[in-house]
């Protein structure tokens, strides 16, 4: 089971020193927030990629997907009333689409809850007919560039649009772009959800749905720093990669460091390589 750190959980180190303590801990590859590589990510050229790519791959990573997808540039909507901001919304994502696929990546996960909340004097249904497309336009360009965008459900906490993975897969199903798909995040899962996240994956991965996890806890820690129990969510993927219902990797993405980003970020993959030796040979 490939696992992968989320980038941000390094800064603010240099990419290649954010590559060097990630392979150094144990890690597979990384999952970048486009945020961290330029204060624009459109400006970031395909020439500027491919040199990323292959920092990356020296120290033996790979740069498995995106996500945080709409931080910068600033002032992104998918649900604008404003028909222009939303078309600059669908070309930034149709670009990130093509910048993962130049970083040699196979999958972008779209959560950015600010970009996505239904805005004052709009409808939630507005809202959703507006996301669906922007989400349209990024899963055809997906379909094109040969990955997979994923979008994220979030708890209610962080935006009132697509917070369980039934509504993400209701989008996913309108869309109907089989590059376009969902994931499951542990941590807003465990606040959201009805049903405990092990289950949550037995019920949706077998539908094909689910391309992506993000591991981390409720209380917005690493795996392993609170009560999620994890031992029966990775038994549970092993299961379900063994009778090919999913296909991705694993992502460790905390947003409380404790103690600080590197130190998260060691904690986690020292928990999970150990649950992993149980799941796999216990």
């Amino acid at each position: 089971m490939r696992i992968a750190l989320c980038n941000e959980v390094l800064q603010p180190l240099p990419f290649e020193q954010q590559c060097k303590v990630a392979a150094a801990l144990g890690y597979d590859g990384l999952e970048v927030a486009p945020f961290t590589l330029a204060e624009d990510p459109m400006q970031i050229g395909d020439a500027q990629a491919a040199q990323l790519r292959r920092v990356a791959e020296d120290h033996g990573l790979r740069i498995d997907g995106l996500h945080w997808l709409l931080v910068a540039p600033a002032g992104l909507s998918m649900v604008a009333g404003d028909a222009a901001l939303r078309a600059r919304t669908a070309g930034v994502m149709e670009r990130l689409v093509e910048l993962c696929a130049a970083l040699g990546g196979s999958y972008l996960v779209h959560g950015s809850p600010k970009q996505r909340s239904v805005p004052a004097g709009a409808t939630r249904e507005q809202a959703w007919e507006r996301a669906r497309g922007c989400l349209r336009r990024a899963g055809e360009r997906a379909r094109g560039c040969g990955v997979t965008y994923c979008i994220e459900p979030l708890s209610p906490r962080e935006t009132d649009m697509l917070n369980t993975v039934a509504e993400a897969v209701r989008m996913v199903e309108e869309i109907g772009i089989p590059a376009f798909k969902t994931m499951i995040d542990c941590s807003a899962a465990g606040q959201a959800e009805a049903e405990p996240v092990e289950a949550l994956m037995a019920r949706w991965m077998p539908t094909g749905h689910i391309a992506h996890v993000q591991v981390n806890d409720p209380n917005r820690r690493g795996p392993g720093q609170g009560a999620m129990r994890f031992g029966p969510i990775l038994r549970t993927i092993a299961r379900m990669q063994r009778e090919g219902h999913y296909h991705g990797i694993v992502a460790v993405e905390p947003f409380d460091y404790v103690p600080d980003g590197p130190g998260s970020a060691a904690r986690a993959i020292g928990y999970l390589r150990g649950v992993l030796e149980e799941v796999e040979h216990g």
